[in-house]
């Protein structure tokens, strides 16, 4: 991989005295290809390696791919996705390779490269290259009025920020947000410190993506978390997978996929856009079919419009109930609903009152394959539904999520083998975060268990979320803002509003491995405190030490660094919580914060005092894979307050545009993982060497007077306001007529702090209202023979 360059031209830093919240546009626009029709195969492979040797070199490259995803080994700092029982010698993905790449880089962020580099040039760099530039090695102070961040002493950085939370007026002044990488030890720590201090403000990466799943389910089933496990695809007759890219997003997931539809299991897909890694799979590890067409995935295929989601769902369980009168006894599970469940007969009497033209208009997908969805479904004894942010993202989004129960439901596809609701986490131990008591909610039972194991009175009203915190950051109520891990700028959104409330506070902390945005918005004063990443061993006074993660199917298990620390002034995260709940919390605390991190089985064995589930918890998880942690809907028990599970009733959205306006939807492309680019390629989609795109239906693209590869300016409308974002390339694409899709975190500015989801407060970034206008700052066109259309070739 290219070095990030250590020189630019000089600039005025007085010019540059606040530095940009966005990253810059691009030089040159991207090009645009055919889209790739298999996913997976040599060329997944090579870019695996491409990334590992170049990035972390070949011995500590293969060292680090040996040992990923292993029992012996570390979990993959990517996606949630579960490891099988029996494990490949190469257990791991492209995308999971391209994370471990960035970790194990070579390239170091030294203070030697802070005196050369201001935070305002620094800010006028892209993504890549901020992420390019290598691992931090030293904790970094930026002083009031500062242009460039310094070195400091761990014990001045922690003083520093005992300094100001101690001088804050009330502990609700502070908000301690959590990235889904952090551990289950690190998170049970953090989250005691944080009530210890006096506040729930706990704003967590859950709030943003998996919150609508969590509120969805808890609603239905007693429970926010998914009901199956990995070996349920070994049974499932059908599954479907809604508002999902798994070839991107959670790539072994095809794995799972593909031996389903080869014995015989109908995978139907649902989403906007098309995605490879649902038409056909090549198993990178199945040399012998590498050079064949691979396997189809996808039985059906059905183009919802952008939050059509619950008119589709809607229309499904219509079409089930209208052959279940026509046959009684033969599509609905009688026994299961009536002595299972409470509320069908209102689900049913409202889909009675739904009408298919309806159901069309607004799902924008034909009747006869909606029939032939529910066809599938009809037959099927055994079906696992998969979501993920195409679901979660919408103003309706714990409807959404309800639906899908409703049709489990109704089929009685819970609670036995290959059956079940599986929302797929994006992040490695988000699921497990929120496990431990990272949740600004907090429920009574978890802090009654906190009060008797440590002897005070935690906070008990709710705390500030995610975009309680951006409005407090905002108006002042919030004045230090703390992150372990994460990128909070770019992963927001509305961008410009989150830099104005960072840029008010007294103080933002960072723990951080990398480089990213977020260090480059900052407060009165800022820290990067430098940690290890997951890759790395950690040892402490007693010696080499664990942690354990939680992954997206509630399986816990133990992760283990194989590779030498990139700098021996890094901290684990569980020892940078438990210094600075020291420095903080002094003779106010009687936990014995440092002793509990020379032994992390020390801070298990309160794990499994405090929290149901992890009874043992030190000798259940050195067993080989782990452990489940209890889950009553996976065996047929709903923790309901009356131990059913709910049916729903829910309006069916009505999207309504005024002329010239699309909903837009923001996504990832294949080089990136949340907010962390790897490369400017989309391959799968057919883009490269670019990401400031804006898909658009051909038609759509025409009755604008526009044309593909021009550059457009594209301003979002909401409650009388409108944000824009500048010179996005044109590129026609097979979606639905009136929407449209863009990459994240550039087109996060357009999402407004003010619309989320109802009940979940989830930001509604697959939901925005924008219009598409001809750049008002140029208009360059894609290389000559660029397609009118990305076509599949």
């Amino acid at each position: 991989m290219a070095k990030a360059p250590r020189q630019v031209e000089d600039a005025d830093e007085k010019a540059l005295a606040v530095p940009a919240a966005q990253p810059p546009v691009e030089v040159r626009p991207p090009d645009v290809g055919a889209v790739k029709t298999v996913a997976g195969g040599l060329p997944a492979v090579l870019h695996a390696f491409k990334h590992v040797l170049g990035e972390a070199g070949p011995w500590r490259g293969g060292k680090l791919l040996w040992k990923i995803n292993q029992t012996d080994g570390f979990d993959c700092p990517g996606c949630a996705w579960p490891d099988p029982s029996h494990r490949s010698v190469n257990e791991y993905c492209e995308n999971g390779a391209k994370a471990v790449a960035e970790e194990g880089t070579r390239e170091r962020v030294t203070p030697e490269f802070f005196r050369e580099w201001s935070v305002a040039r620094l800010a006028g760099q892209s993504d890549l290259w901020l992420g390019k530039a290598g691992r931090l090695t030293h904790p970094m102070v930026l002083r009031e009025g500062a242009t460039h961040y310094e070195p400091l002493s761990w014990d001045e950085a922690f003083a520093l920020v005992a300094e100001e939370l101690n001088a804050l007026g009330s502990p609700d002044e502070a908000c301690f947000y959590t990235s889904g990488r952090t551990s289950n030890e690190a998170a049970f720590l953090y989250q005691l410190f944080v009530r210890q201090f006096g506040t729930n403000n706990l704003p967590d990466c859950s709030n943003m993506c998996h919150e609508s799943s969590g509120t969805g389910l808890s609603e239905t089933l007693g429970i926010g978390k998914g009901s199956v496990t990995l070996e349920d695809f070994d049974h499932a007759q059908a599954i479907f997978v809604i508002g999902q890219n798994p070839g991107t997003n959670h790539p072994r997931m095809l794995t799972a996929l593909q031996a389903a539809a080869r014995r015989g299991c109908e995978i139907v897909s649902v989403n906007p856009l098309p995605e490879t890694g649902l038409n056909r799979f090549k198993h990178p590890q199945e040399v012998l079919h590498l050079l064949g067409p691979g396997t189809a995935l996808n039985k059906l295929f059905l183009q919802v419009r952008i939050n059509g989601d619950v008119a589709l769902l809607q229309g499904l369980g219509k079409a089930l109930l209208e052959r279940e009168a026509k046959a009684p006894g033969t599509v609905v599970d009688r026994a299961f609903v009536e002595g299972r469940t409470a509320g069908f007969d209102a689900y049913a009497a409202h889909l009675g009152t739904v009408s298919w033209d309806d159901v069309v208009e607004q799902s924008g997908v034909p009747r006869e394959q909606i029939e032939s969805a529910a066809d599938i479904l009809a037959r099927s004894e055994r079906t696992i539904f998969c979501w993920a942010m195409g679901l979660t993202q919408h103003r309706n989004a714990v409807g959404n999520v309800q639906e899908v129960v409703n049709l489990t439901l109704l089929r009685g596809s819970i609670g036995k083998a290959g059956a079940g609701v599986c929302p797929v986490r994006g992040h490695s131990n988000v699921q497990g975060d929120r496990t431990m008591g990272i949740w600004e909610h907090p429920q009574p039972a978890f802090l009654d268990a906190l009060e008797r194991e440590f002897g005070f009175s935690p906070p008990r009203h709710t705390g500030l979320d995610t975009v309680a915190t951006l409005k407090g950051l905002h108006d002042g109520r919030v004045k230090v803002f703390f992150a372990l891990g994460g990128n909070f700028l770019s992963a927001t959104p509305d961008t410009e509003f989150t830099a104005e409330g960072l840029r008010r506070s007294r103080l933002t902390v960072h723990v951080s491995t990398k480089l990213n945005r977020a260090h480059l918005v900052h407060g009165r004063r800022a820290l990067i405190l430098p940690c290890l990443g997951r890759t790395e061993h950690d040892v402490q006074a007693t010696g080499r030490q664990f942690v354990t993660v939680e992954d997206s199917m509630g399986m816990v298990h133990a992760s283990r660094g194989a590779v030498t620390p990139a700098s021996e002034h890094l901290l684990s995260e569980p020892v940078i919580v438990a210094r600075l709940a020291h420095a903080v919390l002094g003779a106010r605390s009687k936990v014995p914060w440092l002793s509990l991190v020379e032994d992390y089985d020390r801070v298990r064995e309160l794990i499994s005092r405090c929290i149901p589930g992890f009874e043992d918890f030190n000798r259940r998880v050195r067993e080989s894979g782990g452990f489940a942690l209890p889950n009553g809907p996976r065996e047929g028990r709903f923790p309901t307050p009356d131990g059913k599970a709910h049916f729903t009733v829910h309006t069916m959205p009505r999207l309504k545009l005024e002329p010239g306006q699309l909903l837009m939807m923001t996504l990832r492309s294949h080089d990136q993982y949340n907010t962390t680019v790897y490369g400017l390629d989309d391959r799968y989609r057919g883009i490269h060497q670019g990401r400031r795109v804006v898909f658009l239906h051909p038609e759509d693209v025409k009755a604008r007077g526009l044309s593909a590869g021009q550059k457009v300016d594209l301003t979002s409308h909401f409650q009388g306001q409108t944000r824009v974002a500048r010179e996005f390339l044109v590129v026609p694409y097979n979606i639905p007529r009136a929407c449209a899709a863009t990459y994240f975190p550039e087109a996060n500015v357009l999402v407004p702090v003010d619309s989320h989801a109802e009940k979940s407060r989830t930001p509604t970034s697959k939901s925005i209202v924008i219009t598409v206008a001809p750049s008002t700052v140029s208009a360059a066109l894609l290389p000559a023979g660029t397609p009118d259309v990305a076509r599949p070739g």
